[in-house]
């Protein structure tokens, strides 16, 4: 079997754990200098992941912004542009998002059932691929595996990220934390209610805490473990 990608979660909530609110327009928790550091993790990786609901919502151009890294992928032999992906279970895309008319190539997976109806829609816009019965991120990864895709950046949303980490399919996550509250229960939080690997029992190692700004990012190894703090 190739090799799966390195997996990592990317995210920016608020203090109270919230990663948007509930009016129409998208809310900007992460600051200028913050946004930098993303498009250099972006321009790091070589797929970039959203869920088909967050593409609805935001509708993101998903993009490597800096010239100069795109540049120097380039320069490294690699595509300006991260490979794109998103995973849809109901098959419901909109062609005209902005999603499939910039950057380089993306790719769809999504159960059996639905990879004809995709392919209808959009046509020569992105590759299709069904991972079985069911959108099983596995089967995902192994095929991304085999496109030579070593690490994989996910933005999300909620659902995205509480299935890869319940999942224990997660390697790193970023969690940059804005200094405000949403206060809003129907707002979107970084997870849903699931189950996690190794409960409240489980303490994943803390590899950086950093300042950027008025934001703090935390980098957290969901597959390690932190040290015994009672002893």
């Amino acid at each position: 079997m190739p090799q799966r990608p390195y997996v990592l979660l990317s995210v920016a909530m608020s203090v109270d754990g919230y990663i948007d609110d509930t009016t129409p327009e998208r809310l900007l928790l992460s600051n200028a200098a913050d946004f930098d550091r993303v498009d250099q993790v972006r321009a790091e990786s070589d797929a970039i992941m959203i869920g088909a609901t967050t593409m609805r919502k935001d509708n993101p151009r998903l993009l490597v912004n800096s010239e100069e890294r795109r540049a120097h992928r380039e320069a490294q032999g690699l595509p300006a542009y991260p490979l794109k992906v998103t995973v849809t279970g109901s098959g419901d895309l909109d062609p005209d998002l902005k999603f499939w008319h910039h950057g380089d190539k993306k790719v769809v997976y999504c159960p059996d059932s639905v990879v004809q109806k995709i392919r209808e829609t959009l046509g020569s816009l992105s590759d299709v691929v069904g991972t079985g019965i069911a959108l099983d991120l596995s089967v995902m990864l192994d095929d991304l595996g085999a496109r030579g895709v070593r690490r994989l950046m996910v933005e999300g949303g909620s659902t995205i990220h509480t299935q890869f980490l319940t999942q224990g399919l997660a390697d790193e996550i970023h969690l940059a934390i804005a200094p405000i509250f949403v206060g809003d229960s129907t707002a979107p939080r970084f997870v849903h209610d699931g189950s996690f690997p190794g409960g409240t029992a489980h303490r994943m190692k803390v590899a950086e805490v950093q300042t950027i700004g008025d934001v703090v990012l935390v980098r957290y190894l969901p597959k390690e473990t932190s040290g015994d703090l009672t002893s």
